[in-house]
């Protein structure tokens, strides 16, 4: 892709069209570069005060496992209330937890169990906050341009992702890990100022005013997800590379610190490769998201992320591994992309928070799972083992819809032409 064709495309000229997303976008991406300071961060004080695999991955779980008791019901929620001020909400909650994060490590006074307890406030509050998050992006862009959008929004997130780690690095080897914390907090006044200045028009808004009871309304999610034909096999996928794949980065400080010997720099540096492939993955769909099969992208890139995950263990060389995490950054943003837009244009708009509530839980749930049990079998095992285990179970789901795959994308494509407007669909 030339300069030229860059400056024009989608991705950049979408939030400049779109007053609201470009406010949305742009406070986001401060505010995501501050939690991946913070994540890494915290994964480095992990393991200098335990030197353990089996508490990086506690840490982990505490994070994302809150995901899987709260993501449906925070889902059906975003269906009944106002879903801007669902995030503006949990936004400043999240600005409270960063400063006591920080006060507690500035004092002096952090400890493995205050970790795991803020880190799980973190957790709940993401679980409950995601599903509005995800759902209001479609009020923000017209349907025409939610392919883009979604692409964008991995490109800022990976973007942060790349960032954040370096960053991070820079703040622990200056000042120490409170720095870090402390750039995150503020992070959030940035978001919250963003949030503040969004208008959407009620028509916009999307959030049906439910006439039946709040269970009622999630077990209808539940059931709708769970039988749709497209939705529900996707959803088997992401399951297999959440649980099985995305765990090899809450691994990282000990493949960094203990496989390839190179402390806080090298961690950085892993972190910030995983980043650097997803921005690529994401400019790369983001600028063709028109052109492609979507289900032929998910599916192709969630074999090479599992391909890349085997590169990067089968070595002890730093300068090796980072290719191979380069790799795996652009697999699991591309296929997060793809699979993040088939779900959207496929779900009804009655359902999108529930759907998107379900989707939160496998995106968050399924690395809190995975790398709880890898943290856990790396005390017998190693670090190594349950990662290959894991990319081999993505490489089986990956089969499995393989042979799937026609039923999969015609029912797919089957909601995503039933949500345009008559003057989409031509």
């Amino acid at each position: 892709m030339s300069i030229a064709e860059l400056l024009s495309s989608r991705l950049i000229v979408l939030p400049l069209r779109n007053r609201n997303f470009g406010l949305y976008s742009s406070g986001s991406a401060v505010s995501l570069t501050g939690m991946w300071m913070e994540r890494i961060a915290i994964g480095w004080l992990t393991w200098q005060l335990t030197e353990s695999g089996f508490w990086l991955g506690v840490v982990a779980f505490a994070d994302f496992f809150p995901v899987i008791l709260i993501g449906p019901l925070a889902g059906a929620v975003a269906d009944r209330w106002d879903r801007l001020r669902m995030v503006k909400t949990s936004q400043a909650v999240l600005l409270v937890q960063a400063s006591v994060l920080w006060a507690f490590t500035a004092g002096g006074h952090i400890n493995v169990a205050l970790i795991v307890a803020l880190t799980a406030i973190h957790g709940i509050v993401v679980a409950f906050n995601q599903p509005a998050r995800l759902a209001l992006v479609p009020s923000l862009v017209p349907h025409a341009d939610l392919g883009s959008a979604v692409a964008l929004n991995s490109v800022i997130f990976n973007l942060a992702r790349f960032i954040g780690p370096i960053f991070a690095g820079l703040a622990i080897v200056w000042s120490g890990v409170a720095l870090a914390f402390a750039a995150n907090a503020l992070s959030y006044v940035v978001f919250l100022a963003a949030l503040a200045r969004i208008r959407i028009a009620p028509a916009e808004a999307e959030v049906p005013a439910s006439r039946r009871s709040f269970f009622a309304d999630l077990g209808d999610g539940i059931r709708y997800t769970v039988t749709h034909p497209g939705i529900g096999a996707l959803f088997v996928l992401l399951i297999a590379f959440g649980v099985g794949g995305r765990p090899l980065t809450e691994l990282l400080p000990g493949l960094a610190d203990d496989v390839f010997q190179a402390g806080a720099g090298g961690l950085s540096l892993l972190a910030s490769a995983v980043g650097g492939g997803a921005i690529l993955g994401g400019i790369w769909l983001g600028h063709r998201a028109h052109d492609f099969d979507l289900m032929a992208v998910t599916l192709s890139t969630a074999v090479g992320s599992a391909l890349s995950i085997i590169a990067a263990i089968a070595t002890d060389r730093l300068w090796v591994a980072v290719p191979a995490v380069v790799a795996f950054g652009f697999c699991i943003s591309t296929a997060g992309i793809a699979s993040q837009t088939l779900v959207q244009l496929a779900s009804a708009r009655a359902m999108r928070g529930r759907v998107m509530g379900l989707y939160g839980l496998i995106f968050r749930g399924g690395p809190s799972i995975g790398a709880l049990g890898a943290g856990v079998a790396s005390v017998q095992l190693g670090l190594r083992w349950p990662i290959l285990l894991g990319a081999l179970l993505v490489l089986a789901a990956s089969l499995w819809a393989y042979l799937n795959r026609g039923r999969i994308a015609a029912a797919l494509e089957s909601g995503s032409h039933a949500e345009r407007s008559p003057d989409e669909k031509g």
